[in-house]
């Protein structure tokens, strides 16, 4: 197969091999006979498509074209213009149905006193602001001689936030510190403050509310002779505690997932971010929750998710959602469609709708549930938004910090980074996964070869209990490279 045409109503197919002007492929049935080279992952016209005409892709416009493209031709960014606009008017029409119900898998998981169930048993040191960051760093390192068998690990976070933020900014660094407190695999925490930050240790319990003294201790580094030593201990009787913690039986509607995408490229959308999709909705049949973010890469694909929402007042969330994401770019005097990046347009991604027909692949087909604000945790089983941006580093941690237990990261280009839980880089391509083994932990380029959904996805669920469950590690879990990237909106003091 050297070629796809996703869907019938498509004008392009892709390429799933370099090709050569001159060769003759045959796309859904009908042959094309190539004018130019068309790289791997990139696509060409199926048919002639006139000036300013719509460029479909999976049955979805991405675009207009600039010019007349013949059939055969490279489609790109060179004729290619993106059709988004600025803030727009929408209409509710619901169009989902609800997923069949089937028996939950089980993995074996720490039931937490909150009814929460952690995948890890961790003990993490978070601090409020980055003027500790040092403190917390060494607290870490003297404190390894407490970890046991029965503690995944003892980590400290870094930011250069907590300070100097105003208003909402503020309020959102502490509404993430505090979803991260409250995370179920941290078996403890241990909140260091410096004591006259902005969002110091008082603000931050205002925003945190109830929480377990037993679990969540305190330090203020001003109020105490010696930080480091008062830390360690603090993390001597945190971990004390944790190493009573068993794993037990579970069932998979206790999993929350996270759903990311990354250094995309022309496969995302067809192997790695629907294996994700089918496995979100395998995970939602199943009385669990996953989490889809990145709003600016909703742009364009935002009325499949509109349409998906299970009431208007959901609607009307998702509406605001992305509206308000386009009222923050125009606020800075940025363009909407100033995306995709010099890495998604080398893979083969054109326009931004281009890139977020494929992203949305990753919410797989069931109901939108709920919007989430930064910051807040999931409140209800199935599919919810949540309000991030595109970053890699802020929305995987944003992801986190709603209570995603690991993330299902998609990308067609490779990354090595972490966050607080487990990060899963599923490849969108075989090379990738053979190239970069060291970072990659499962290889959705298989559909392109002799694989399945059905078969991939399944395997794909076995390895996520197996995960869940402690019985293997993500690939940047063994690198332990990861530090807190919190969303700032807002001036700097």
């Amino acid at each position: 197969m050297k070629c796809i045409k996703i869907r019938p109503l498509d004008s392009v197919a892709v390429a799933t091999c370099k090709l050569c002007a001159g060769d003759t492929v045959s796309a859904d049935g009908v042959n094309v006979t190539l004018k130019e080279d068309i790289p791997a992952g990139h696509k060409f016209a199926v048919k002639p498509i006139k000036e300013n005409e719509n460029i479909i892709k999976y049955a979805y416009p991405i675009g207009h074209a600039k010019t007349d493209i013949g059939t055969g031709e490279h489609v790109h960014t060179h004729n290619t213009k993106s059709n988004l606009s600025d803030i727009k008017e929408y209409t509710y029409s619901p169009d989902f149905t609800d997923l069949n119900p089937i028996p939950p898998e089980t993995f074996m998981g720490y039931n937490r006193p909150d009814g929460k169930v952690g995948i890890r048993n961790g003990i993490w040191i978070i601090p409020t602001v980055g003027c500790v960051n040092s403190v917390v760093r060494e607290i870490e390192k003297e404190a390894q001689k407490y970890k046991t068998g029965n503690i995944d690990g003892i980590y400290s976070f870094n930011h250069p936030y907590g300070c100097s933020q105003l208003g909402g900014d503020m309020e959102n660094t502490l509404k993430f510190l505090a979803g991260l407190i409250k995370h179920p695999n941290a078996a403890g925490v241990l909140v260091v403050g410096l004591g006259c930050e902005n969002g110091n240790i008082g603000e931050l319990k205002r925003v945190l509310g109830g929480y377990d003294e037993n679990r969540v201790k305190f330090l203020v580094a001003q109020e105490s002779a010696d930080e480091i030593a008062e830390g360690v201990k603090a993390v001597k009787e945190l971990a004390e505690a944790a190493d009573k913690c068993r794993r037990e039986e579970c069932p998979s509607s206790k999993l929350v997932i996270g759903l990311k995408c990354g250094g995309s490229d022309g496969f995302s959308g067809i192997t790695a971010n629907p294996l994700v999709g089918a496995f979100s909705d395998r995970i939602i049949a199943q009385g669990g929750s996953t989490v889809l973010t990145e709003v600016p890469e909703m742009f364009g694909a935002e009325t499949i998710l509109m349409n998906r929402c299970r009431t208007k007042e959901v609607f009307d969330k998702t509406v605001d959602l992305i509206n308000n994401f386009k009222k923050y770019f125009m606020r800075y005097g940025e363009k909407i469609d100033e995306n995709p990046s010099p890495g998604n347009k080398a893979g083969g991604i054109t326009t931004l709708e281009d890139k977020s027909l494929g992203c949305v692949g990753k919410g797989g087909t069931a109901p939108v549930e709920d919007v989430l604000l930064y910051g807040e945790c999931v409140k209800c089983k199935g599919l919810s938004l949540l309000q991030a941006p595109g970053n890699d580093l802020v929305a995987s941690n944003a992801l986190a910090a709603s209570g995603a237990q690991m993330i299902l990261f998609t990308t067609g280009r490779g990354t090595p980074f972490g966050c607080p839980v487990p990060t899963v880089k599923v490849s969108s391509n075989t090379a990738l996964y053979e190239n970069k083994n060291q970072w990659i932990d499962f290889n959705a380029g298989a559909l392109l070869e002799n694989k399945t959904m059905s078969e991939l996805v399944s395997e794909f669920e076995d390895y996520i209990l197996k995960l869940a469950s402690g019985e293997i590690k993500a690939k940047a879990e063994k690198l332990e490279n990861c530090e807190l990237a919190i969303f700032k909106d807002g001036v700097t003091l």
